[in-house]
């Protein structure tokens, strides 16, 4: 699906408070219908990993809790 077909232009992304502004980090929108979409914000204009919101909600889930540290 193209950027156009799925209303890139009208995705709002942010940054987690969490961020430094100085450093790398992903940007995140989720006020699309459906989507939850990914971005590196040090490219902007590069590509975008889309995810369906149930995914997300589980692998957020799972960073919170802390299921990925070692």
């Amino acid at each position: 699906m193209s950027k156009e077909a799925w209303g890139q232009s009208s995705i709002r992304f942010r940054k987690s408070s969490f961020s430094d502004p100085n450093h790398e980090c992903v940007e995140i929108a989720t006020n699309v219908p459906d989507i939850v979409a990914i971005r590196d914000s040090k490219r902007p204009h590069g590509p975008v990993i889309r995810f369906s919101p149930s995914p997300w909600t589980t692998f957020r889930e799972a960073l919170v809790t802390g299921a990925f540290s070692h």
